[in-house]
């Protein structure tokens, strides 16, 4: 059954928590979100959370413990880690650190369309991720500092991971908002009626396409 159930970083999340002790679905999501978490693993949707310890529970990789009652909150199911979920948790956390795998995020597909807006469209949009990337760049540079001598490093250690990867995009995304400034980077309508005569040369047509 486990063999069903696919790894994502909500699934691992789960079972990370349930690593630690027995909870049910919302101290799971509260936790994430006390610690910072939900900043790397999405948990604001309360129901893809469910579904997705359902998937986890019917997978015998975790285990009802019990179930709550109290006047003030509706009923909670408690859930437990299996033996088995702890040994799956363990080789997913080994894959998702060893492998490098693409998850095609948004802005490089956005980027290799970004021709179609005209070099001045591109640069406006890019000036203003600069400055959500400043924006991220501090929050986390504040969140290191500040949690740095009260918390062991490993703690932190994807907000680090944050850090390095803003400060490279950040890098990137300047320079290129320089050579798009400075003409280096440029292009017309043209590269549009090349392509398309190349395409016309490689025999591809309309058709091929449709």
């Amino acid at each position: 059954m486990a063999a069903s159930v696919k790894s994502s970083p909500q699934a691992l999340a789960v079972l990370g928590l349930l690593g630690a002790g027995p909870l049910h679905p919302y101290g799971i999501q509260r936790l994430l979100k006390l610690w910072g978490k939900d900043e790397v693993v999405n948990v604001g949707n309360r129901a893809n959370l469910y579904k997705t310890i359902k998937r986890l529970h019917e997978a015998d990789l975790i285990a009802v413990r019990q179930t709550e009652r109290d006047q003030l909150y509706p009923e909670r199911t408690v859930y437990e880690l299996t033996d088995e979920g702890r040994r799956v948790g363990l080789e997913w956390l080994d894959s998702m650190l060893s492998n490098p795998r693409n998850e095609f995020p948004q802005f490089p597909a956005a980027l290799s369309f970004a021709m179609v807006l005209g070099p001045d469209g591109v640069r406006d949009a890019l000036e203003r991720r600069a400055g959500q990337l400043r924006v991220s760049l501090i929050g986390l540079e504040h969140t290191l500092d500040t949690q740095a001598g009260s918390l062991p490093r490993v703690v932190l250690i994807e907000d680090e991971y944050r850090r390095t990867m803003t400060k490279a995009e950040l890098h990137w995304v300047e320079e290129v908002i320089e050579d798009l400034r400075s003409g280096a980077l440029t292009w017309s309508e043209d590269i549009f009626d090349a392509a398309q005569s190349s395409m016309q040369e490689a025999g591809v047509t309309s058709q091929d396409l449709a």
